[in-house]
């Protein structure tokens, strides 16, 4: 188990400036035209490839990290640079966490490294499971996997919705039901390769925050893959079915697995533009003055400050808690994931519009960044599990008790 300690380390203190310098010199200048543009920016994928950031290596070795803090420090430093770049490069993840949660060791290694591609031809993923109508109701997902045994093939056919990457990635991972008298216990997940029939990108979405972010529904019309492509493998899916059909608790949902793994990282995200934001509006108010003197020795405004930090901290905790528990296998007993993700988001909300406050006129005008970092956060409130479904689950979890 890696030793628990507020005190970063030289190695995450090193990988820390290196990620920043690269939020600052590269994502940072980009950003209001990638969000202008609402486009994947490839030249900033492509660097981040190039110097081992956007690579199956740095991830891995981010993983490999006992105390969780790595890939938390990493997501802070990226959003701080830019939230929509930042999904647009490390989207992936999301994917590779489903099939290192979900996957045999063999599929791990066959398919993570497709996701990330080489340096020279950098590849996306996609995790795709919400729907049009089964967004934080996981358990009503309509899409449908038919197993042929004498072919030993899955055919999948339904849409998904709010899919970072999706339509655009080269790996897919889809999560369907394959007996939906069992609601979320009777789906699986299934991992689909490039260039796959039957899988198109629908709508594209235009958005309000995260504009970099390439987010679409993905359409699966018949489309078919070999038994291998469902991750764990069919005698694992069998077992697990016959378990829930006999009323025993499964240890893991396909879809679950994977969310309770990566929401420390999206509260770090999260955390990543609330700090943004305050470091901005702190130096704003230093400078700016009103009636002779900086804004800042102004209470209303320094009080302001005051509130903002003390959240940033406290969310920061709250992840790298999270983080480290989730590192070392550690139960989320009362949801400590959920309290990272719920807090963090909340926070960044809060943070931002405060922060527009202090600029007042400017920090509405699209000259200043702010305003994209309002815009930018408010999705940490709603995309993996908005903040009610996290005040549900943590209820559920502190209480014992199935709460509706």
């Amino acid at each position: 188990m890696g030793d628990f300690s507020l005190q970063i380390n030289e190695d995450q203190l090193s990988i820390q400036k290196w990620v920043h310098e690269f939020a600052e010199k590269v994502i940072r200048p980009a950003a209001s035209e990638w969000d202008e543009r609402e486009e994947t920016p490839w030249p900033i994928i492509q660097e981040a490839a190039k110097i081992g950031l956007y690579s199956f290596d740095f991830i891995a070795n981010g993983y490999a990290d006992q105390t969780g803090l790595t890939l938390a420090l990493v997501n802070e430093e990226m959003a701080w640079g830019d939230a929509g770049i930042n999904l647009a490069v490390f989207g992936s993840i999301l994917a590779v966490v489903g099939i290192m949660s979900n996957g045999t060791n063999e599929q791990i290694g066959e398919w993570v490294p497709q996701c990330f591609g080489t340096p020279d031809k950098p590849q996306l993923a996609a995790f795709a499971v919400s729907e049009p109508d089964a967004g934080s109701d996981v358990s009503s997902l309509r899409t449908k996997a038919v197993y042929d045994a004498a072919s030993d093939t899955w055919t999948l056919d339904g849409t998904k919705t709010w899919i970072t990457n999706g339509g655009i990635a080269d790996v897919h991972v889809v999560v369907a039901s394959v007996d939906s008298s069992l609601g979320a216990r009777g789906q699986a997940s299934f991992v689909i390769g490039p260039g796959t029939a039957g899988l198109s990108q629908g709508q594209k979405f235009k958005k309000l925050g995260i504009r970099a972010s390439h987010t679409a529904e993905v359409v699966l019309d018949n489309c078919k893959v070999p038994g291998s492509a469902l991750l764990g493998g069919k005698e694992a899916l069998d077992e697990r079915l016959a378990r829930a059909r006999e009323g025993k608790k499964s240890q893991t949902q396909a879809a679950m697995a994977t969310f309770e793994a990566s929401r420390p990282m999206v509260g770090a995200q999260a955390l990543g533009i609330a700090r943004a934001a305050y470091e901005f509006a702190l130096d704003y108010a230093k400078q700016r003055s009103q009636f002779g003197r900086p804004i800042i020795e102004n209470q209303s405004i320094a009080f302001k400050l005051a509130d903002m930090a003390v959240k940033i901290d406290a969310s920061r905790l709250l992840v790298h808690r999270a983080a480290w528990m989730a590192a070392n296998k550690i139960p989320f007993d009362a949801a400590q994931g959920s309290m990272s993700k719920l807090y963090a988001g909340e926070t960044a909300v809060k943070v931002t519009e405060e922060a527009i406050q202090i600029l007042g006129g400017y920090g509405y005008v699209r000259e200043y960044p702010v305003q994209r970092w309002y815009r930018d956060a408010k999705i940490y409130t709603i995309f993996e599990g908005t903040s009610e479904i996290q005040r549900l689950i943590i209820a559920r979890a502190i209480s014992k008790v199935h709460i509706r």
